[in-house]
């Protein structure tokens, strides 16, 4: 039995410094990971045929120009948006302006949802195409960038290392603070 307990505390050890790590370097990897995302996800939409979303992507952003962009020109502006985005989330550098063309790129992919319902969920039940899948992942996207967007002013996660068998028993620990407004 005290073999057991051993384990637990070395293993309750191992998870607290995990933690103290993923609270150091979590957001800064998340930024980075957005930015990798971006820019590889923009570069596919320059060439014609590789993206697997272009034709929606084309058309959706027809709709939201209004005719403005339209055809291949309406991927290339699609690819610069996101490529630009990329770029501000892996250098850090213009995040603030990377996280706002997020917020309106992210409005203008979500909108085949209203725009296109018909091919979207089309099969039994409206079950999502693939296509439609991959619209809803974003909404993991926008929840990231709203992380990131949280430390424009300073905002960081704090370490309060706990044991693990002191959580356990905790639905979400605690992680809201009193806030005051600084003018």
């Amino acid at each position: 039995m005290r073999t057991l307990v051993n384990l637990f505390d070395r293993f309750d050890k191992l998870d607290t410094n995990i933690n103290k790590w993923l609270v150091a370097h979590s957001i800064g990897i998340l930024r980075f990971s957005m930015g990798i995302v971006f820019v590889a996800f923009g570069i596919l939409k320059y060439f014609n045929g590789i993206s697997p979303i272009e034709s929606l992507a084309t058309r959706t952003t027809n709709v939201l120009t209004l005719g403005i962009f339209s055809g291949h020109g309406a991927m290339i502006f699609v690819a610069t948006l996101e490529c630009i985005i990329g770029f501000c989330f892996l250098s850090g550098m213009f995040l603030r302006v990377g996280v706002w063309l997020l917020a309106v790129q992210m409005i203008g992919a979500m909108s085949p949802l209203l725009f296109f319902p018909a091919e979207l969920f089309p099969g039994p039940f409206h079950a999502p195409t693939l296509a439609a899948q991959y619209i809803i992942k974003d909404i993991i996207l926008i929840a990231a960038g709203m992380v990131i967007a949280s430390t424009w002013t300073g905002a960081r996660i704090v370490a309060k290392p706990q044991s693990l068998r002191s959580t356990l028993g905790k639905r979400v620990p605690n992680v809201y603070k009193n806030m005051t407004v600084v003018h």
